[in-house]
């Protein structure tokens, strides 16, 4: 099976209540949150997980507490050498817009994301205003249902309840199997002892729970989607 390396890419930043990462945990601790998208680096594909924001503001002193650079899209993908039309796949963990803003960019990509999502997508119900219907109007679409292999050694597994359709992204490393969560989540929803901490923000509470219980026996490597260390590394593993 293919090995693969991941690298991170801050591509936006906020600053939000630590209790939409952690159901009924931590709220009032104000937190950074950054918004990645991963690179996967072997085979003979350009391969993205998540595309982030396309605008967004930097506070003071931002960089500095976090311990590293957050770049727009393009300036990010200089940095690995790459410009946006050389991407072949991008891989969603899920549609509300800080991880799909910049797709267009990509001009001669395939965009996989799962089925309910996709259609959630098209008609969002009101209670969730982080979808923007016509994101992916001039997209290439790949609709999947369920759990699916991308390429060799990059897989999806089916994780809804932060979304209707969310899905995570395991990639086959050197160090075992990574998963990128396809829940919004940081370190604080995984304590040493005990079961996760579902999502603060979700659209079914058991399944965000049932979820994030499934990926955190699954993976050798968890990669929580908006951690502040994954900034810090440049490469995975």
């Amino acid at each position: 099976m293919q090995e693969y390396t991941i690298r991170p890419l801050v591509v936006g930043i906020n600053e939000t209540d630590q209790g939409v990462m952690t159901y009924l945990r931590d709220y009032g601790k104000r937190i950074y949150l950054p918004i990645f998208v991963f690179y996967i680096q072997a085979g003979d594909k350009h391969i993205l997980v998540d595309t982030g924001l396309e605008q967004f503001m930097i506070p003071d002193g931002a960089e500095a507490q976090c311990g590293f650079k957050i770049r727009e899209f393009e300036d990010a993908l200089a940095t690995l050498d790459l410009k946006p039309e050389d991407i072949d796949i991008i891989i969603h963990t899920h549609l509300h817009n800080d991880h799909c803003e910049n797709d267009y960019k990509c001009m001669h990509t395939t965009v996989y994301v799962q089925k309910k999502e996709y259609e959630f997508l098209l008609n969002p119900h009101p209670v969730d205003h982080r979808y923007y219907p016509d994101i992916l109007d001039d997209m290439n679409v790949i609709q999947v249902e369920g759990d699916a292999t991308i390429v060799d050694g990059v897989d999806v597994i089916y994780t809804p309840g932060h979304t209707v359709g969310g899905q995570s992204v395991a990639v086959n490393t050197s160090a075992g199997r990574a998963i990128i969560t396809g829940f919004c989540c940081n370190d604080r929803n995984f304590p040493s002892a005990g079961p996760a901490i579902a999502p603060g923000v979700h659209i079914d509470l058991t399944e965000a729970y049932d979820s994030i219980q499934k990926i955190k026996e699954m993976a050798d490597i968890l990669l929580p989607l908006h951690d502040l260390s994954i900034g810090r590394r440049k490469t995975i593993p």
